[in-house]
């Protein structure tokens, strides 16, 4: 059995964490510059400014996506290199990048899909409050305007935001992320409103701009499922996945529900409602937009079952449990669970926008980067994702995580998630055997595993 017929393979990628050219053509500081200068912060004091130098390099990166099999490649583009202030004045050099970055894609057969925030708030805007400025909505779309008017004649499928769990999460909660600045709760829960207005606005602009386009949102969670597939225990399953719990800047519902019903889950209105922002019933309709698809973020879940009493209890990992380099679980059933559950809760259809691994990668003596352990991760992962689209979930597209190592977040280079392997000091780029193993998966529709 294959996977539906026009599925899209492809690659993932961000802005900060690729192109480097922190500095050049008008480009200004974003939040993850500032925070990289900070002492501390960035494992071995690294940062992006150089990356995988992928401004300079895309036209040699975009042929090696097309040899991995590349149907589709989801890359974001960079607030601050195209608004320098965040707002106002049109960075042209900017623009011209991501044109040449589009038109080179199209030529080798590859599908734009454009990622409008990936986490590089421009730094200016944040001196001014950043998503706890009221007027943050207008300023991202705005942005999304600029993006849509030079660029929406060719790039046809959008996505507002990236995981805001992680941006206003990891950012203002536990301050992993820049600009790493803890806020009181109240605080963090007017930025999420805005957040998610920003969202609806930059849909009525996106669908002002380029009729007909396809746009969608990207959460991430842990994608719990059963331990046994019983009634029972699947229920509790879709109730944690969904709960309203007490790392709640997490919760997958308190983010999709307003974007896709309408309304807040009542747990978290209960909960938080006297402390969002004053007439915030009064958004929901703006923050509500049609949307045309909904990605997932999706490396792990956790086991979950029945507590006996119509709840859920999330059951102990088996000793011993199996890793990655980064230490994250390996599930492959929450490929299967996650999917299932947003379909069936939101009926949208599904891209797996990011999904993959950390590995300790390196090249061997012959010359070559053997990644056994990678290939077996996405086997399986996918393996579960096809069971999944069997059993009638919309899922669209699966976008691995991520086309070359680059650099991650606060771990700086010590995280290698690419398909392909990147010396970060001489550039040299070398596809890992899992990108050849890829390219047959995508060419055979997924028949060939």
């Amino acid at each position: 059995m294959a996977f539906p017929k026009g599925f899209v393979w492809g690659g993932a990628s961000a802005a900060y964490q690729i192109e480097g050219a922190a500095a050049e053509d008008g480009r200004a500081p974003s939040i993850w510059d500032v925070f990289c200068e900070q002492p501390g912060r960035i494992l071995d004091g690294q940062s992006g400014a150089v990356a995988c130098d992928h401004y300079h390099r895309a036209p040699e990166d975009v042929a090696l996506m097309q040899r991995c099999g590349y149907k589709g490649y989801r890359f974001s583009t960079a607030w601050p290199r195209i608004l320098p202030e965040g707002f106002g004045r049109v960075n042209e050099k900017g623009l011209d990048f991501y044109d040449r970055l589009v038109d080179d894609l199209l030529a080798h057969g590859i599908e734009p899909y454009l990622t409008l925030y990936h986490w590089d708030l421009p730094a200016l805007l944040q001196q001014r409050g950043g998503w706890l400025n009221p007027d943050s909505p207008q300023w991202f779309a705005e942005y999304a305007a600029v993006v849509a008017r030079r660029l929406g004649d060719r790039v046809k499928h959008f996505f507002t935001f990236n995981e805001p769990q992680c941006f206003i999460g990891n950012c203002y909660v536990n301050t992993d992320h820049a600009p790493g600045l803890a806020y009181p709760q109240r605080d963090v829960l007017q930025m999420m409103h805005h957040v998610l207005l920003g969202h609806g606005l930059a849909v009525q602009a996106l669908r002002a701009t380029v009729p007909g386009a396809g746009v969608g949102f990207v959460p991430t969670g842990s994608a719990n499922y059963p331990v046994a597939e019983t009634p029972e225990n699947i229920e509790a399953a879709r109730s944690a996945f969904f709960a309203v719990h007490d790392n709640w800047a997490w919760s997958i519902g308190a983010w999709c529900d307003p974007v896709l019903l309408g309304s807040y889950p009542p747990a978290f209105v209960e909960r938080f409602g006297s402390e969002m922002p004053a007439h915030w019933q009064d958004d929901l309709k703006t923050i509500c937009q049609p949307l045309d698809f909904l990605g997932l973020n999706c490396y792990n879940g956790h086991p979950v079952e029945s507590d006996g009493a119509g709840g859920y209890r999330f059951s102990p990992r088996k000793v011993g449990y199996d890793r990655t380099a980064v230490k994250w679980p390996i599930t492959p059933k929450a490929l299967y669970w996650g999917p299932r559950f947003l379909y069936e809760r939101y009926k949208k259809p599904i891209y797996i926008s990011e999904n993959g691994l950390s590995c300790a990668d390196v090249i061997s003596l012959d010359g070559k980067v053997h990644d056994p352990n990678r290939i077996d991760f996405l086997h399986r992962y996918l393996l579960e994702l096809k069971r999944a689209a069997g059993d009638g979930v919309d899922v669209r597209g699966y976008f691995h995580w991520c086309v070359t190592d680059n650099f991650e977040w606060n771990r700086g280079y010590a995280e290698r998630f690419g398909m392909i392997y990147c010396d970060f000091e001489t550039q040299q780029r070398i596809l890992k055997d899992s990108a050849y193993w890829f390219a047959e998966v995508a060419r055979t529709n997924g028949e060939n595993l």
